[in-house]
């Protein structure tokens, strides 16, 4: 069964590392196969790294977007894991977990269960104020990036 999305008018999505836009009224998608994905209100911006836990967050984002980069994502995503661990103690189960799901693969929800981390409201930020969390499946698919929407 394919997955179904709708991007709103001008979204933008990322599948498998390409960056793919909606015009000026709200698209359905299909995707028939396993891919990685992420529409742009659920992408962080280096610039909007404010807190450990959107350091957390980004650095998944580059493992699941960037596969090819995933070795050196990955050693970064364990040092800032690290440190989040000495910052936020009061989190220790939801690390464990996220721990868990990145060393599973299942990047998006590690994403997902990170974000749920982050101060205020759960959000990461004003861009990404309409994080739903049924977003995207979990697709198992690696994704990440510093700014791929044009």
């Amino acid at each position: 069964m394919p997955l179904k999305f709708v991007l709103r008018p001008n979204e933008k999505v990322i599948i498998n590392g390409a960056v793919i836009g909606a015009g000026d009224r709200p698209g359905s998608f299909f995707l028939y196969n396993t891919a990685n994905f992420l529409r742009g209100r659920e992408v962080l911006k280096e610039e909007q790294i404010d807190s450990i836990e959107k350091k957390l967050y980004f650095v998944i984002q580059l493992v699941y977007i960037f596969p090819e980069d995933a070795t050196l994502n990955l050693q970064r995503f364990a040092s800032i894991l690290d440190e989040t661990r000495a910052a936020r103690p009061d989190a220790a189960k939801t690390l464990d977990d996220i721990a868990r799901l990145v060393e599973g693969r299942n990047f998006y929800r590690a994403l997902k269960l990170c974000r749920k981390m982050f101060k205020g409201d759960g959000r990461a930020s004003a861009s990404t104020d309409d994080l739903a969390d049924d977003g995207a499946p979990d697709t198992g698919a690696d994704s990440s990036t510093t700014d791929p929407m044009p």
